[in-house]
C-alpha cells in the first residue's frame, strides 16, 4: 500500500526504529551467524530451554521456582544463569522463545544487566525465536487470538531491542500437531522458516526414508504464493538432545572427563558416540547441515554445566579434522541453520495439508485434547470476544476510556491473560487442575480491568454516567439486576463491522414485559419458564422463574439501547406441553421430530425446498483404562483411546416438550438422562437451527471414564469425506482412514479419524451441505456416510502418561463433576451458497454482542444508539482488529473472510476506503505493516525457496486502486497503522 503521508512515516519510523537500542555495531540476524565448512558435515548445536507458560505449575510458580515438589523449574534462574554464561565466550549462543517470561524477567533487571543483554542481542549471541507471548497451541486456538498473542510478544521485543529483537524463525517444538493456518500466519508475519518437534510416527518414518524431513509448506489455497509459503523443518529428536548428550542438572548423562591422567577419561568414547549420532541423523536430511537441540523443559538453570561440556565437545570433535574427520561442530541458532539450508539452493518437497491428527504410536492418538476442559475452552473464546470489544471501545471512547468516571481501566491486563491462555498447555486443556483454575482467574482479572474501560467508554459515547453492570452468568439464567428490577435499560454493543440481529434471553420474575428499542418502537417479546436443565444447573444461584426472550439489533461497531419494563409482576405460566407429532418452523427452516423417539427426524430449507433426513442423539465412548490386550495406553487429557469403536447410546428416546414463544422463538426441550439434556431452538428471521446442549456431571460411579459425543446422522451422501476449519479460517478436506501425505495404516478407527474444529465442520454431497458452527474448539469426525460427530465433554479416571500426572476429572463448582453447556448452530444449504451463511454465522459466534445493564430509565440526554463506522463493511470484509497503539495511532486489521471459489458472490476482491471508514475518527495517515505489526510491509524481505511444481492454478491478487483504498483478496488480511484524530 502506498504511504499516505511521508512525514507520518518518518515520524513513526523514527519512533519504532531509530530510537531503539539496536547498537551502532549491531551484527544480529543472519550476519551474526558463525562460519561453516562447505566440505564437511556441519552440526549446529542450538542451546535452548522450553519453558511452558503454565502446565504442571502456574505461570508464577514456574517463574519463581515455587512448588518444586511438583516439578523442579525456575525460569528466572534460567535467564540469570544463561546471561552470565554467554558473557564468558563470544562463540556461545542461546535462543529464547516465551516472551511472557522474558518480559517479566527484563522488568526486574538493573540497567547494567539490561545493557549487557541488549549487547548480546545486538551481536546475535542471544536470539529470540518465535517471539509470541507464548508458544501457542495449534489445534484449539482461534486465529484472531493467535495473531494477538504474537503481536503482544513481538511488539515488546521490537520496542525493547529494535530490529535485532525481531525473530526470523517460528519455533513450535512442543504443540501436539500442527495447523496449516498457523503456518500461514507465520508466513504473513514475515518469518523465514518454521521448525517443530512432534510429527505423527508413520509420517516421520516415511519422511526419514525419503529425506523429506524439511519441506516448503504452502499454507493457503487462496493467497498467491509465496505469501503463505513457509519453509518447514521437522527436528530429529523432538526438542531434546541426542541420547547421551544431556548435560543439564536434571540429567544423568556422563560429563566429558578430559583429564588423561584420570582412570575414567572418556573423551574418545564421547566423541565417537557423537560422530555416530551425527552421521545417523545426517542420513535423514538433504544437506551437509544438521541441527541438534541442546536443551529441553526448563533446562539451563545451571547453564555452566551445559556450556562447559559443549565447549569441550566442540573442541575435541573439531580437533579430529586434522586427522581427516569431516564433521564440523559449532554453536548456532535455528535462523543460522535455516540460512545454510537456503544457501544450498535445493528444490524442496511441497506440503499443502496439515499435520493432524498426531500419534506417537499405533494406539496413541493425541486427539482427546481437542475437547478437554470444555468450560475453559468456552471461557477463553468468550474472553477473546470481550478483549476485542475492550480494544475497540478504548479507541472509540478516546483517552477518557482508560481514566474516566468509573476509575482507571486498561486492556493490557486482558491482553496478557489471553496471551498466556493460548499456550499449548492452557486452552488445550492439558494442564493440571490447579493450573486451569489459574488460567481462568487471569482471564477474570483481565476482564475486571476491561470492565472499567468499557464503562468509561460507554459513558463517553452515551453521555450517561449511571452505574452499569455486566451479567456473567446469563448462560445459566442468573442476573441479579434483571431478576429484581421492574424497569431497566440494556446496552447491546456489537463488535462486528456489520449490523447484527441477536436473540437475547434475560432471567426475570414477571410474566409480561414491554421492550422498546432506541427509537421507541415496541419489540415483540415473551416470557418463557426456565428449562428444567437450567434450574438444575444453577442450583441455588439466582431466583428467576422465567426468561424474557426477544430479538435485538445493533449497528456496526456500535451499540443500541433497549428499555425493559415489567407489566405484570407474577411468575410466568408454563407453556410447555408434551406432544405426539412435533415440528417447528420459521420462514427459512422447518424441523421435525420423530413421534416415537422424540429425536430430530428431518431438516428442511424452505427457501431452496431442500430436505434431509436428520437424526441427532448423544453417546459416550468407554475410555480405555489401559487393560487392552494390544496396548496399555489409556485415555487422558491428551489422548483419546476408546475401548470400542461403538459408543454407548445414552438413551434411544428423549422426553420431549414443545414451547412456542409467539413470533420470537420456537423451542423444544429434550431430556435424554439426568445428566444430558438439550433445547432445540428456531428463532424468527434466523437461517440456523440452535442446539443448546447441557452435559454433566458425567457419572463415573460405575468405574468407567466417559467421552461424550453428539452425532448427527443424515442421508447426505458424503462418501467418507468431511470438512473442518483450521484455527477458524480456511477449511480443509478430510477423509476417513486417509492422509494426503502418506499411505496410512489405521490402528485406531475412531481416535485416528478425529480432527480439531475451531468454529465449524460440515459434510456435503452434490446437492446438500450440513454445516455445524461451534461456540468453542472441539474434536470432530465423520465415521459413517452422512454422519458428523462432535465430542462435547470428557471425564476420565486415569492419566494417559504424557506428563500431566492426573486424570482429567474436573470437579466442577460443587465437586460432583463439571457441567458443560454449549451451542451448536446447524445450517442446510446447497454447497455453492453454504459459505454465504456459515462464514458470517461463525464470526458472529466468535465476536458476540456485549450486554450491559443500568437500573431505571435513561436520562433524556442519553445517546441511545451509536455506530463507530460510517456504514457497514462489505459482507466479505471483517474488521479483525481495532486497537489503540500509541497516543495518536490505532492498529487495524481488515480481513477478507471468504476463501477463493467458495462463494460465487463474495469470493471476489473487495475494496475499503479508509477515509470513509470511521464515524468519529479522522484518518490522517496510514502505513501498512506485517501481520505481526513489527515490520513495515515494504521492508519485509523473506528468504525465497525452490519447490516442486504444482499443477494447481495459482490465485491472482488485485491491487489497491488509490492510496486511501485497501483492496482485499480472498483470505487476505491487511494490517495498517493509522494516525487518527477524534472528531
Amino acid at each position: 500500500m502506498a504511504v499516505l503521508y511521508l512525514s507520518f512515516l518518518f515520524q513513526l519510523f523514527f519512533c519504532l526504529v531509530f530510537s531503539l537500542p539496536t547498537g551502532r555495531n549491531s551484527i544480529c540476524g543472519y550476519r551474526s551467524c558463525p562460519a561453516t565448512n562447505p566440505s564437511m558435515l556441519n552440526v549446529h548445536l542450538v542451546p535452548h530451554t522450553h519453558d511452558d507458560v503454565g502446565w504442571l505449575k502456574t505461570v508464577d510458580q514456574y517463574y519463581y521456582g515455587d512448588r518444586n515438589n511438583i516439578q523442579h523449574a525456575g525460569v528466572q534462574y534460567i535467564l540469570d544463569s544463561v546471561i552470565d554464561q554467554l558473557q564468558k565466550d563470544p562463540a556461545r549462543r542461546f535462543i529464547y522463545v516465551e516472551t511472557a517470561f522474558f518480559y517479566r524477567w527484563w522488568r526486574q533487571q538493573s540497567q547494567s544487566t539490561q545493557r549487557i543483554v541488549a549487547q548480546l542481542v545486538n551481536e546475535g549471541r542471544l536470539e529470540f525465536i518465535n517471539g509470541g507471548w507464548c508458544m501457542s497451541d495449534e489445534a484449539t486456538t482461534h486465529y484472531s487470538a493467535v495473531i494477538d498473542q504474537m503481536t503482544l510478544g513481538l511488539r515488546f521485543l521490537n520496542d525493547t531491542f529494535g530490529e535485532c529483537g525481531r525473530p526470523r524463525v517460528a519455533w513450535h517444538i512442543d504443540p501436539f500437531g500442527h495447523a496449516r493456518e498457523h503456518a500461514s500466519i507465520f508466513a504473513q508475519m514475515g518469518y523465514d522458516g518454521f521448525f517443530f518437534g512432534r510429527l505423527d510416527y508413520q509420517d516421520k518414518a516415511r519422511r526419514m526414508k525419503t529425506k523429506e524431513m524439511e519441506m516448503l509448506w504452502r499454507a493457503s489455497e487462496s493467497l498467491t504464493p509465496p505469501l503463505a509459503d513457509l519453509f518447514t523443518g521437522v527436528l530429529p529428536n523432538g526438542y531434546n538432545p541426542p541420547e547421551g548428550f544431556c548435560w543439564d542438572q536434571s540429567c544423568d548423562d556422563a560429563p566429558i572427563r578430559d583429564d588423561p591422567d584420570l582412570e575414567d577419561y572418556n573423551v574418545d568414547e564421547i566423541v565417537q558416540k557423537f560422530l555416530n549420532a551425527s552421521y545417523r541423523q545426517a542420513a535423514f536430511y538433504k544437506t551437509n547441515h544438521i541441527i541438534m537441540t541442546m536443551g529441553s523443559d526448563f533446562q539451563y538453570e545451571n547453564a555452566n554445566l551445559w556450556y562447559k561440556n559443549m565447549d569441550k565437545l566442540i573442541k575435541y570433535v573439531n580437533a579430529l579434522q586434522a586427522k581427516g574427520s569431516k564433521v564440523n561442530v559449532l554453536y548456532s541458532t535455528p535462523s543460522c541453520y535455516l540460512q545454510e539450508l537456503n544457501l544450498a539452493n535445493l528444490t524442496w518437497p511441497l506440503k499443502t495439508d496439515d499435520f493432524f491428527p498426531y500419534a506417537d504410536d499405533a494406539h496413541d492418538f493425541w486427539t482427546g485434547y481437542f475437547t478437554s476442559r470444555p468450560a475453559l475452552k468456552l471461557y477463553e473464546r468468550l474472553s477473546n470476544s470481550r478483549l476485542q470489544t475492550c480494544n475497540q471501545l478504548e479507541v472509540l471512547g478516546g483517552p477518557k476510556s482508560k481514566s474516566g468516571p468509573f476509575g482507571e481501566g486498561d486492556s493490557d491486563t486482558m491482553k496478557r491473560a489471553m496471551g498466556v491462555a493460548q499456550h499449548h498447555d492452557a486452552v488445550s486443556g492439558t494442564e493440571k487442575q490447579h493450573v486451569a483454575y489459574d488460567y481462568a482467574r487471569r482471564l477474570a482479572t483481565g476482564w475486571a480491568h476491561c470492565e472499567v474501560l468499557v464503562r468509561n467508554s460507554l459513558a463517553v459515547l452515551s453521555g450517561s454516567e449511571a452505574p452499569r453492570v455486566f451479567c456473567e452468568n446469563l448462560n445459566i439464567s442468573v442476573c441479579p439486576l434483571t431478576e429484581s428490577s421492574h424497569k431497566f435499560s440494556m446496552n447491546v454493543y456489537n463488535p462486528l463491522g456489520r449490523t447484527v440481529s441477536w436473540p437475547v434471553r434475560l432471567p426475570v420474575n414477571g410474566s409480561v414485559y414491554s421492550v422498546t428499542d432506541a427509537n421507541g418502537r415496541a419489540v415483540d417479546s415473551q416470557v418463557v419458564p426456565l428449562s428444567k436443565s437450567t434450574q438444575e444447573v444453577r442450583r441455588n444461584r439466582g431466583y428467576a422463574k422465567g426468561e424474557l426472550v426477544f430479538q435485538v439489533e445493533a449497528p456496526p461497531l456500535g451499540y443500541s439501547t433497549y428499555i425493559i419494563s415489567m407489566l405484570r409482576d407474577e411468575p410466568p405460566a408454563s407453556s410447555a406441553k408434551p406432544t405426539v407429532t412435533l415440528s417447528i418452523q420459521n420462514k427459512f427452516l422447518k424441523v421435525t421430530f420423530d413421534d416415537t423417539t422424540g429425536l430430530l427426524s428431518s431438516l428442511t430449507d424452505l427457501e431452496t425446498d431442500q430436505t434431509i433426513q436428520l437424526t441427532q442423539n448423544f453417546y459416550w465412548y468407554n475410555a480405555s483404562a489401559g487393560n487392552n490386550k494390544e496396548s496399555r495406553q489409556t485415555s487422558g487429557a491428551y489422548i483419546f483411546r476408546p475401548n470400542s469403536s461403538d459408543p454407548f447410546v445414552i438413551n434411544k428416546t428423549a422426553e420431549t416438550q414443545i414451547v412456542t414463544v409467539s413470533s420470537t422463538v420456537q423451542e423444544v426441550t429434550q431430556r435424554f438422562s439426568p445428566w444430558v439434556s438439550q433445547v432445540v431452538r428456531l428463532y424468527e428471521g434466523h437461517r440456523e437451527l440452535e442446539l443448546e446442549w447441557t452435559v454433566g456431571p458425567v457419572p463415573v460411579a460405575d468405574g468407567l471414564g466417559k467421552e461424550v459425543i453428539t452425532r448427527l446422522d443424515t442421508d447426505i451422501k458424503s462418501s467418507d469425506y468431511f470438512y473442518t476449519d483450521s484455527n477458524g479460517r480456511e477449511v480443509l478436506e478430510r477423509r476417513k482412514d486417509y492422509r494426503p501425505t502418506w499411505e496410512l495404516k489405521q490402528t485406531e478407527p475412531v481416535a485416528g479419524n478425529y480432527y480439531p474444529i475451531n468454529s465449524r465442520a460440515y459434510i456435503k454431497d452434490d446437492k446438500h451441505q450440513l454445516t455445524v458452527v461451534t461456540d468453542r474448539s472441539q474434536g470432530a469426525s465423520s465415521l459413517y456416510n452422512g454422519s458428523l460427530e462432535i465430542m462435547l465433554h470428557r471425564r476420565l479416571l486415569y492419566d494417559d502418561f504424557r506428563g500431566v500426572g492426573e486424570p482429567l476429572s474436573e470437579p466442577g463448582e460443587f465437586s460432583d463433576g463439571l457441567v458443560a453447556r454449549g451451542r451448536l448452530l446447524l445450517t442446510l444449504s446447497p454447497p455453492d451458497t453454504a459459505a454465504d451463511v456459515h462464514r458470517p454465522l461463525a464470526q458472529g459466534m466468535v465476536l458476540q454482542p456485549l450486554l450491559s445493564f443500568q437500573d431505571g430509565t435513561p436520562s433524556a440526554n442519553t445517546k441511545l444508539e451509536f455506530s463507530g463506522l460510517q456504514t457497514s463493511l462489505p459482507p466479505a470484509v471483517h474488521l479483525l482488529t481495532l486497537s489503540q497503539w500509541d497516543k495518536d495511532t490505532a492498529l487495524i486489521r481488515l480481513e477478507h473472510q471468504y476463501q477463493a471459489k467458495e462463494s460465487k458472490t463474495h469470493s471476489q476482491p473487495v475494496t475499503v476506503n479508509l477515509q470513509k471508514l470511521f464515524s468519529t475518527l479522522e484518518v490522517l495517515g496510514a502505513s501498512e505493516m506485517s501481520l505481526g505489526a513489527n515490520q513495515w510491509k515494504e521492508d519485509m524481505n523473506r528468504l525465497q525457496w525452490n519447490t516442486e511444481k504444482t499443477s494447481k492454478p495459482l490465485p491472482l491478487s488485485a491491487k489497491d486502486p488509490s492510496p486511501w483504498e485497501v483492496t482485499l483478496n480472498p483470505m487476505e488480511i491487511r494490517t495498517l497503522l493509522l494516525r487518527v484524530r477524534q472528531l
